[in-house]
């Protein structure tokens, strides 16, 4: 689901996950792993999601797409807490426009944000009927800040890039990693650990919540899997507060830090759940992907370039 600026073009932009710690991009096609780069990113230059310094980030980001020579066309995505994502259950609509006028109508009531300040946008992720026998949807429907939203595209204008897509980091964690063999009937946990310790929970390829969790990913830090646990934890049960909610079946990590030593069973213990690591592109391949990359970094950049085909 791309938050604004949806343009369809036959040749695919590339994938810019702006995380926290690292730049990436992915380029995609239908054999797998076309391109997939990246650099460290300077401390400071983004700061719990958000774009601190759009000078610093349009640098490095000139530099890492001269280097490499990527094209100039991006998918990007954004992870904070000027993000909200929620359910509404509206009339089925089939004209797209009166879809949208009543989910903006909505919105207004169950998004704590005034609607003049975000883009906002929706996506239908089901079809159910009411006692009465009416047909009804089931709408996930994102807000994000546009001023939060304006400072990313802007750094990338700086770049010479153009942003033809915004999406949502979660979005483009669950489109790398949902698999055909996800049970219907229970939801997944993703968490990505990374520069931003983000949150997914989805069932099927449907992410239906998401936050990104306070949780500073440290190396060092022995508490980590505790502090962890707690956040997805909390995350679940207000998941499991919203209306038609399935049961969590297991927690799925991903990102550079999902391998330490131990991180697995400590949380599988702590949360009494199945935990495991992903592939961590999915099925993508990767043959291509470039002696010394390390393909963790890549998960989320590489749903970002997946959903420009979607």
């Amino acid at each position: 689901m791309a938050l604004a600026l949806r343009k369809n073009n036959n040749r695919a932009p590339v994938g810019l996950d702006l995380d926290g710690a690292f730049l990436s991009a992915v380029q995609t096609s239908d054999a797998g792993i076309e391109r997939a780069v990246s650099t460290e990113l300077a401390p400071g230059v983004i700061r719990d999601g958000e774009v601190a310094d759009v000078a610093a980030l349009s640098d490095a980001l000139k530099d890492f797409f001269k280097e490499h020579q990527l094209p100039k066309r991006v998918r990007l995505g954004v992870s904070n807490q000027q993000i909200v994502v929620r359910q509404l259950d509206l009339p089925k609509i089939d004209d797209e426009n009166e879809r949208a006028a009543a989910v903006r109508f909505q919105a207004a009531e169950a998004i704590a944000m005034p609607l003049e300040e975000v883009v906002l946008d929706h996506q239908v992720i089901g079809e159910t009927i009411s006692p009465e026998g009416a047909a009804r949807q089931r709408v996930v429907v994102v807000a994000a800040r546009e001023a939060m939203i304006a400072r990313v595209v802007e750094a990338c204008k700086g770049a010479g890039l153009k942003a033809e897509a915004i999406d949502l980091d979660a979005f483009a964690l669950v489109r790398a990693l949902a698999t055909a063999s996800a049970p219907d009937d229970s939801a997944r946990v993703y968490c990505h650990l990374a520069g931003i310790t983000n949150l997914a929970i989805a069932l099927g390829s449907s992410c239906l919540f998401t936050r990104p969790l306070s949780t500073a990913w440290d190396e060092q830090d022995e508490g980590v899997a505790n502090a962890l646990a707690e956040e997805i934890r909390l995350s679940i049960d207000f998941y499991m507060a919203q209306p038609e909610a399935r049961w969590v079946g297991e927690v799925v990590l991903s990102g550079p830090g999902s391998r330490r030593d131990g991180l697995v069973d400590e949380l599988s213990g702590l949360l009494q759940l199945p935990v495991q690591i992903a592939e961590p592109l999915g099925n993508l391949d990767a043959a291509k992907l470039p002696m010394g990359e390390d393909p963790y970094r890549h998960t989320v950049a590489a749903g970002l370039a997946l959903g420009a085909s979607a």
